[in-house]
């Protein structure tokens, strides 16, 4: 939107902009702001930043937790969800000791190194990413942790569970019968046409929209392409818009991989695209189902570190919820053209050169897009360096429903870790690959593995689960 920051503040004082909001990802994937009077916003504060604690935002150590937000103007939007007039800026966190720099943390700064290796590694001159955002909206959501029970209890309109005519018009939606649905089973056309809009006024394209196979409220949207950090910023935007606008509206959002027992679990499948002076480097007719040799060994470094990039794609004990046969969501290491039970699909209806194209499917929206999305970029490198062929290294291509193999080739399959703490123990094995190009330090990968084990699993593995009482409670 603005070039530089005299645009900036130019814009703002013309617009009687009132406030400016500095927003920033944590190292988990949480987005944080603070907001500044449009009164104190200068050239020089815009240059310097704004100081912040890092030992809250997960990076750092107390004792050395000072650290500055610096924004990315070019990042600038009307926020679309305060009275106040405000524009917000997307922000890039610095260290303050030593040489003025980004601190090697900052998952913007590994997202835009994960670019600049791609360059630098002379795979490409621009990997594009095409990312497809599930999530449930719900009417209503409540949920308790105390040291004496646990509960949590979803109300929603689609699939209610009350006769009550004031809260139930007839128009029920079957369990994973929700794909594509239409009106007036479909009674969320309006928020995420909503949602489009908001997204399409902040700079991002929304190629559609639609309801998902849950159909206790599921839905998708589906952004196009552009770059790693860019697409990083774009996922942080849904996520702001749809939980917000939700809000607004009335109901509650999630992107929790499985928020409901026996429906379907809502992934962030992504599509990559590798390009070369405009020429898209993934397509050779003459290449199972239209891939060229560069996309097959890029699958088949993916493949390879599967399990380590799970504990960024999937960093949630609720991901592996999710990661089960039955939902459309893979649990198989594998490749395949139109099947979408295989860790990665090839869109059979995408024939021409300018579009093909390959899709990532266990991922979820849990993850810090930055990361994960840079992971998997630094994996498909490693394949084209290592030249590693996956159909030679066994991960298919199957086209086939993986679930349904007789039972002497299921038992050559691989599969994807089956809980966070498996994941992370993946990683902490196999994360060379990540630090190629400097683009992701041993630090980041330690904190990682620290972090998600103290915060998730541990707490997790040792709180009693309600349905342990029916299983034991009379044992």
């Amino acid at each position: 939107m603005f070039s530089s920051s005299r645009e900036l503040i130019k814009f703002m004082n013309n617009s009687k902009i009132d406030m400016l909001d500095f927003k920033a990802t944590d190292l988990r994937g949480k987005l944080r702001h603070i907001t500044i009077p449009a009164s104190r916003v200068t050239e020089k504060m815009l240059e310097e930043g704004v100081g912040i604690d890092g030992y809250s935002y997960g990076f750092v150590n107390i004792e050395k937790s000072d650290m500055v937000l610096i924004p990315d103007i070019k990042t600038a939007f009307i926020d679309p969800f305060y009275e106040t007039p405000t524009v917000s800026v997307f922000s890039n966190i610095w260290s303050v000791e030593g040489d003025e720099c980004h601190h090697p943390q900052c998952p913007r700064n590994i997202a835009k190194k994960a670019e600049k290796f791609v360059t630098e590694s002379k795979t490409g001159d621009n990997i594009l990413l095409g990312p497809e955002y599930e999530f449930y909206v719900f009417d209503n959501v409540e949920y308790l942790n105390e040291s004496r029970g646990s509960s949590y209890s979803i109300f929603t309109k689609s699939q209610p569970l009350t006769s009550d005519p004031a809260r139930y018009d007839g128009y029920k939606m079957a369990a994973k019968g929700g794909y594509h649905a239409c009106n007036p089973q479909d009674s969320l056309y309006e928020f995420r046409s909503q949602a489009a809009l908001l997204l399409e006024k902040c700079g991002v394209a929304v190629k559609y929209h639609h309801h998902e196979v849950g159909g206790a409220g599921q839905v998708e949207i589906e952004t196009a392409f552009d770059s790693i950090s860019k697409m990083a910023d774009a996922t942080m935007l849904v996520k702001y818009i749809v939980f917000n606008l939700a809000k607004k509206m009335g109901k509650t959002a999630t992107f929790m991989p499985k928020p409901i027992y026996g429906e379907a679990g809502s992934g962030l499948h992504v599509h990559f695209k590798l390009l070369e002076d405009g020429k898209n480097l993934f397509y050779d007719a003459k290449g199972y189902s239209g891939l060229s040799k560069t996309a097959l060994n890029f699958i088949g470094g993916i493949l390879k570190h599967a399990g380590a990039i799970t504990a960024f794609a999937n960093p949630s004990t609720n991901s592996y919820k999710r990661l089960v046969p039955g939902f459309e969501a893979p649990t198989c290491i594998a490749f395949a053209t139109s099947n979408r039970s295989a860790a990665i699909r090839i869109p059979g209806y995408v024939k021409s050169m300018e579009d093909k194209r390959f899709e990532y499917r266990p991922q979820d929206a849990t993850c810090n897009p930055y990361l994960s999305f840079a992971a998997l970029v630094m994996a498909g490198i490693d394949g084209i360096d290592s030249k590693i062929d996956p159909s030679k290294s066994g991960y298919g291509p199957f086209d086939v429903n993986l679930y349904e193999l007789p039972e002497a080739e299921q038992k050559k399959l691989k599969f994807l870790p089956q809980s966070l703490a498996e994941a992370l123990k993946e990683l902490k094995s196999d994360n060379a690959f990540l630090s190629k190009g400097g683009v992701f330090p041993k630090a980041l990968v330690d904190n990682w593995v620290s972090i998600k084990t103290k915060e998730d699993v541990l707490p997790m593995q040792n709180r009693p689960h309600p349905y342990e009482f029916e299983l034991y409670y009379g044992l």
